[in-house]
């Protein structure tokens, strides 16, 4: 038992740890001091050093994080036809909360082995969804993996926001415009 009680609090700090950097990222940047983050979960510097060995491994932690809360969006969609549209706009969303940190993935190389194993994962969440919607005559039949992935790369541009408010208004606007783009005529109109 004090085995798993264990387990409860280390899962517990390193939760801490994580919610920590998301908020100091996006409130300083991605190159903000390690402190920073230290300071704002109220844990010491070696819990953070024993989760995560380096600013690369803690940015790799908050991007598996991310896919997490994708793959939970798509299970709570479950098999809706339009549920494409739907993870589109959760990204968008997740993107202008957390600016600096897409910032930081997308200028990773994609041949990385963090970003290509991100990219593999993230398709395929995505992809079930893609057929769905072409299967259902929501989204054109022409669209590949690659249009996808081009998709969800061109929603970041929604960081370029001057806060978080106007990011999250230029989100929607340019979720808006993708999934018109991605969508058949007749779907198009009710989108």
């Amino acid at each position: 038992m004090p085995h798993m009680e264990m387990r409860a609090d280390t899962a517990q700090r390193r939760r801490l740890l994580l919610d920590a950097a998301d908020e100091v990222f996006c409130a300083h940047g991605v190159l903000a001091p390690l402190e920073l983050v230290v300071e704002r979960a109220g844990l010491g510097r070696a819990t953070l050093y024993r989760h995560f060995a380096d600013r690369t491994e803690l940015m790799a932690a908050l991007l598996e994080r991310g896919l997490d809360g994708l793959e939970g969006c798509a299970r709570e969609i479950g098999t809706r036809p339009d549920g494409l549209f739907l993870l589109m706009y959760d990204v968008a969303e997740h993107i202008a909360m957390s600016a600096p940190l897409a910032d930081y993935w997308r200028s990773m190389p994609r041949e990385h082995p963090m970003m290509d194993a991100a990219h593999t994962r993230a398709m395929a969440i995505l992809l079930p969804f893609l057929q769905r919607a072409i299967t259902a005559g929501l989204c054109r039949a022409d669209l590949s993996e690659q249009d996808l992935a081009l998709a969800m790369d061109m929603l970041g541009a929604c960081q370029r926001g001057s806060d978080e408010t106007e990011r999250k208004a230029l989100a929607q606007r340019g979720c808006r415009l993708l999934c018109h783009a991605l969508a058949t005529p007749a779907a198009a109109a009710a989108l």
